[in-house]
């Protein structure tokens, strides 16, 4: 009972109204939770076919309805000024020739399609759909739009319940799962269907559905230059359910509706992109080995499916994303190196050559990297770029100079003292390298010791970066210093550095971050009686790995762990993935190979007292993960409280700024129990 009121007493406290006095007070010049509301963020640049125009969504939080709400805007290159186009809006989509832009928006609470001409701000909704339409693409003449969109089914009955006497107030029947993909974290319990894809005329009219079957057809869609077909990527195989990890590119023929596959071998092979004379397909992929990581390639291969090669084999990078250069003989690619996403132009032959940097992902309660991007026909990019001090902005890039269009939070945060970040050197104890940052408080003076906050990235297969976190700022503007690291595993510094963890996650790892503790008290930043922990999902594991080998610090809090591997594997909505990647084996093959591996097995050497935070409708790493340490950590006496955070997924923990703000006010309230605090001052003598 005490665990379960401490917890609801930091929950309140998170999301108490200030005393009226405090409201009525002038402005901390701190970042405070409420001030994630006001923070803003580009997404989704979409630059003109002329590139004189970028349409982008700008996203802000509403605070009456707690959510991140869009607006589709227009920037003029050349002057950077700004108009507003449609709000509550997304997705936005030039036609060929620039004239009209397709977007996303609600209608009567459904997601509709809308294409809105810019000369006279004309608007039609195109669809009256009973689901929200994706991967939205125009035909090359501009008279369709595809799309993709779930087409319901019935699920599988077994048996009849007794007939129901009218008026009589029975039970729900029986739900009956016998899908592999049957819930997905951030979209709950799959309802029986499967996605397709559709056409609908530009100027509205009866959609038609072009793709059939119990398959998952995906985006991103990609016409052909002549209009007759359209390339795609599923797994339209027998056992496709086995086989979700398999994906291959498929072309459809419009006229006919036959399908045809292009590619074949054991790997994925996703997001293809027809050249613009139509001869050619690039396409991302790699053949799968059944490693925890592997590097993404741009493939390309002629408009039958022969000849695939991967053009990037030689370049120790993945690929997120690509499109064709006019000319046909290069495409412009995004890839992430040393937690920073960039912009390339990439040869045929392979050669790599860098167009802009800077790039900034548009979640921001952690710094993880990321970033969007597009091209316009005479080749200037639209990215999203940012800092360690800002949410991700827009600029463009052209002749290899890169300019900055909108400074969306410059007046707000101008006013503000945040934390600032710095690299920190650190030698891991087998003498690599481990890249790290160090988050200040603000009006830190040099050579003043404070209490340290290691923060640990999910993934493990991810990066941070030089990139804005309110998280980070919040525990800054709290009195700590955060250290934020990319131990090895991590992604962007080569496949093989990524692959260090692989079947042995966690293990080497731990190393790194405490190297990475000892550089921030070498520093004479960090106090090393004052040293705490934290991390979500990937950082999640790591956290609770670190306090079953070392009672060093002094408070932790593990965000969505997992904490029984065995557990994880048959509960988790990705079903097949853990025992196919991460283990050699299954649970039921190495029962005690998944144990050795797992936190759980270290509990009864912690002493550290440890807040335990996981949405209530998690299926990443299932809420009883989280249940069962906190059951582990009671049984065994130490200070631990659970908090749950109403209706958020895995993905979504942060997606409500409210709850974004809450999570880490209680996270701060947990660490400053058992802070040292500063030694009041002595009053002089009178």
């Amino acid at each position: 009972m005490r665990h379960k009121l401490l917890a609801a007493l930091l929950l309140d406290a998170a999301l108490s109204p200030l005393p009226l006095a405090a409201q009525s007070a002038a402005p901390s010049s701190r970042f405070e939770g409420r001030d994630i509301f006001a923070l803003q963020v580009a997404t989704d640049p979409q630059i003109s076919p002329d590139g004189k125009s970028v349409a982008y969504v700008r996203r802000q939080g509403d605070i009456m309805t707690d959510r991140q709400k869009g607006a589709i805007w227009l920037v003029d290159t050349a002057t950077g000024a700004q108009r507003p186009l449609v709000t509550d809006a997304s997705q936005p989509r030039w036609s060929p020739d620039g004239k009209r832009i397709a977007y996303i928006a609600a209608d009567a609470g459904k997601p509709q399609l809308f294409v809105r001409w810019l000369d006279t701000g004309a608007t039609v909704r195109v669809t009256t759909l009973p689901d929200g339409p994706q991967s939205v693409t125009w035909s090359p003449d501009g008279k369709s739009l595809a799309y993709i969109m779930r087409v319901p089914a019935d699920p599988m009955k077994l048996g009849k319940a007794p007939d129901k006497p009218e008026g009589a107030e029975w039970a729900k029947p029986l739900e009956v799962i016998d899908r592999v993909d049957y819930r997905n974290d951030g979209g709950g319990y799959v309802q029986a269907g499967y996605d397709h894809i559709f056409l609908v005329a530009a100027d509205g009219g009866p959609a038609r559905q072009l793709s059939f079957g119990d398959y998952q057809d995906g985006g991103p869609l990609s016409w052909t230059p002549d209009g007759r077909a359209i390339l795609f990527s599923a797994v339209r195989k027998p056992d496709w359910q086995q086989k979700i990890f398999d994906p291959e590119i498929y072309a459809l023929d419009i006229a006919s509706g036959a399908i045809s596959p292009l590619t074949s071998r054991e790997g994925p092979d996703v997001a293809p992109v027809v050249s613009p004379d139509g001869s050619k397909i690039a396409y991302l992929g790699y053949d799968d080995k059944r490693l925890s990581y592997q590097n993404t390639y741009l493939y390309v291969m002629n408009r039958d499916g022969s000849g695939a090669h991967a053009i990037t084999a030689d370049f120790d990078r993945s690929i997120d994303r690509a499109y064709w250069a006019a000319d046909g003989k290069s495409l412009y690619a995004q890839y992430d190196e040393r937690g920073v996403n960039r912009l390339a132009r990439i040869s045929l032959d392979g050669h790599v050559t860098e167009l802009a940097s800077g790039l900034t992902g548009t979640a921001f309660d952690r710094p993880y990297s990321g970033g969007d991007f597009s091209v316009a026909a005479n080749g200037t990019l639209a990215f999203t770029s940012g800092s360690a001090l800002r949410p991700a902005d827009l600029s463009i890039s052209s002749g290899g100079k890169s300019r900055q269009l909108t400074r969306l939070n410059e007046d707000f945060l101008s006013h503000k003292a945040l934390g600032q970040v710095k690299e920190l050197a650190v030698t891991a104890p087998d003498g690599r390298t481990v890249p790290a940052w160090l988050v200040t408080p603000p009006g830190y003076q040099p050579g003043t010791r404070v209490p340290l906050l290691l923060e640990i990235h999910g993934g493990p297969h991810t990066a941070y970066g030089p990139h804005f976190s309110t998280d980070d700022q919040l525990y800054a503007a709290a009195g700590y210093a955060v250290l934020y690291t990319n131990p090895r595993g991590s992604t962007s510094y080569g496949e093989e550095f990524a692959q260090l963890i692989h079947h042995k996650y966690p293990g080497d790892d731990y190393g790194d971050l405490m190297a990475a503790v000892d550089a921030a008290i070498a520093a004479g930043v960090a106090d090393p009686d004052n040293l705490f922990v934290t991390g979500g999902s990937g950082g999640g594991v790591l956290t609770t790995w670190i306090i079953g080998k070392t009672d060093r610090f002094k408070g932790a809090a593990t965000q969505k762990p997992v904490i029984n591997w065995i557990s994880e594997a048959l509960t988790m909505d990705n079903t097949l993935f853990t025992s196919r990647y991460w283990f050699p084996n299954k649970p039921w093959e190495d029962p005690m190979g998944y144990w050795n591996r797992s936190p759980l097995s270290l509990v009864g050497n912690v002493k550290t007292p440890t807040l335990v935070v996981v949405g209530s409708e998690d299926y990443r790493t299932p809420v009883s993960e989280a249940e069962q340490y906190y059951g582990a950590l009671q049984i065994r006496g130490v200070p631990t409280a659970l908090v749950k955070v109403p209706g958020a997924s895995h993905g979504g923990i942060a997606a409500r700024p409210s709850q974004s703000a809450a999570k880490a006010a209680a996270i701060i309230a947990w660490f400053d129990r058992y802070r040292d605090k500063p030694a009041a001052a002595t009053a002089p003598a009178q």
